[in-house]
């Protein structure tokens, strides 16, 4: 019970630090993921089109996403020093995997019978690629992106570590005082909220792009093209 209301009254005094840190913990995260997508995906494509490449490629970001979290910032801390951009660089590393995973299992997996029949319309290999591949396996990359935002979200909180601040700053505050449960709790509660909210926003998404409502869509923008 008091821990609860050490919870709540920790809120009534620091609400604005507690949303600021929010606000950049959700940044941090969100900047890692964005840059991983802009490069990932279109490794993803690439590999897709050359497969003999795919094992090299998703090898080397498995290897980096076995690397611990803490060593990794250590890493990066030696090279780019304090703050957020030594956060975001790891955040970005981390999420290389998903997105890239995903996009090369999404290109590879849609219907060869479309392929076949873009091909027979006269569609070029890019307007394959914008009109047929990227549609139908949209919902799996978003899978990718989703995994990999709900996982840089986690990692984001050791970003205190190296300055970078976030929510946790208010969890390794909290394990530095005398029963700090409820400033404990008062980071952890957030982060667990914004990893909830994400997962729920992006599974959305995925199921929004669903591949059965794709592919009625891009049969019809097919034979419009034809």
């Amino acid at each position: 019970m008091n821990t609860i209301q050490g919870l709540f009254d920790y809120y009534a005094h620091n609400g604005g630090y507690v949303w600021e840190q929010f606000y950049r913990h959700f940044l941090m995260s969100a900047y890692g993921v964005i840059f991983a997508a802009i490069v990932a995906i279109p490794f993803g494509i690439i590999i897709a089109r050359y497969r003999r490449l795919s094992t090299w490629v998703i090898s080397l970001a498995n290897i980096i996403q076995t690397i611990p979290a803490l060593a990794m910032l250590s890493v990066l801390m030696l090279v780019m020093g304090l703050g957020t951009n030594t956060v975001v660089l790891s955040l970005f590393l981390y999420s290389l995997l998903p997105i890239l995973k995903n996009t090369y299992t999404g290109i590879v997996n849609v219907d060869q019978f479309l392929l076949e029949s873009g091909k027979a319309m006269g569609m070029t290999k890019f307007q394959i690629l914008r009109m047929v591949e990227l549609p139908l396996s949209l919902s799996v990359i978003m899978a990718g992106l989703r995994n990999a935002l709900v996982v840089a979200i986690g990692i984001a909180t050791i970003g205190t570590f190296v300055g970078a601040g976030g929510l946790g700053d208010i969890i390794v505050r909290g394990t530095n005082v005398t029963n700090g449960s409820s400033i404990i709790l008062a980071g952890a509660i957030p982060t667990a909220l914004m990893a909830v909210a994400a997962d729920f926003l992006m599974g959305w998404l995925e199921r929004i792009l669903s591949p059965v409502k794709k592919k009625k869509e891009v049969k019809l923008e097919m034979k419009e093209a034809a």
